[in-house]
């Protein structure tokens, strides 16, 4: 049987008591938070973690080290790579190649649809990475920011980085093995422990809250003839817009990953970072884990935003 683990922080003496079904819950006796007096969400998915991000304290977890493939939750670690690289200039123009084109077609992955040779700015091209979850955007970053004399090394020594993200980080149950969670040889996974600690970290940088809380983004890039064309792209997060205090952070879907969220929420001073793995009910399940935290019920009457016609899903 899968195991749900329920932490909740006190200030002084703590209380365990031990539930049926594998459960456990920790409540202090003289300042139980919010979460003590919610019922224990139950959730569709077969793994799932919640955290405090201002201090990192487990509120609630299910199947917290076990490993599975996160397919473009990936690029929650391709964005903050990027953003943590020293002196990194967020104006710097990229020029889009046609391989990255080539290699979204091949992969059947989804798309920011950036047009070869149009020029883009890192940050731009963050936003083309985690709004419509844009795989070509993922290979012109780890491109852009690996080292190496030829495509591949660059794109090699980018993954090198991400691995170096996630030791630095302590997520010792965690693999990549790609820029965007297309997965060649399986060895892109993490665990709902391990990605949480990732998403945190991640969320504290304030240009990635900017990115992955924007529903809509909309710009120009310079093309290749001097011209200017508008890109538009939408937010694949659901949760955004739909469940009140929503800012972020990541979709991601794959046959062997199953849907994937890695999100936050925000009300008054308190924040929280989630993650869920293989939910088929995944916003469901975040907005169940974010009501347990901040002991409300916005989970029962949260009506999803729409996605335009011809937007990408993830």
């Amino acid at each position: 049987m899968t195991s749900t683990t329920v932490t909740t922080k006190s200030v002084r003496r703590t209380a365990a008591v031990a539930l049926t079904g594998g459960l456990l819950l920790t409540v202090s006796p003289l300042a139980a938070p919010a979460q003590a007096a919610q019922p224990i969400p139950s959730i569709s998915a077969k793994g799932g973690f919640l955290v405090d991000q201002a201090d990192g304290a487990a509120v609630y977890g299910k199947a917290n080290t076990l490993r599975r493939q996160m397919a473009s939750t990936t690029k929650v670690a391709t964005a903050i790579v990027v953003l943590t690289t020293p002196g990194v200039d967020l104006n710097r123009k990229v020029t889009i190649k046609q391989e990255y084109r080539d290699y979204v077609v091949r992969e059947g992955a989804s798309t920011a649809d950036l047009r070869t040779g149009d020029k883009l700015t890192v940050r731009q091209l963050l936003s083309a990475l985690m709004l419509p979850s844009g795989c070509d955007a993922a290979y012109a970053l780890a491109d852009t920011f690996g080292t190496g004399s030829t495509t591949s090394a660059r794109v090699a020594s980018f993954i090198g980085k991400m691995n170096a993200k996630a030791k630095q980080l302590s997520m010792v149950n965690s693999s990549f093995d790609s820029f965007d969670g297309i997965s060649q040889a399986g060895k892109n996974f993490t665990t709902p422990q391990d990605l949480a600690k990732l998403a945190r970290h991640a969320f504290s940088s304030p240009i990635l809250r900017e990115v992955v809380g924007a529903t809509t983004y909309k710009t120009s890039a310079t093309t290749s003839t001097g011209g200017t064309r508008t890109y538009t792209w939408y937010n694949t997060n659901k949760l955004l817009g739909s469940y009140p205090g929503a800012v972020g952070i990541k979709t991601g879907t794959g046959t062997a990953a199953g849907p994937c969220l890695v999100f936050a929420a925000t009300r008054g001073t308190k924040t929280y970072t989630g993650v869920i793995l293989n939910g088929t009910d995944r916003y469901n399940d975040a907005a169940k884990l974010l009501d347990f935290g901040f002991g409300s019920s916005s989970a029962k009457s949260m009506k999803l935003r729409s996605l335009p016609s011809g937007a990408q899903r993830d």
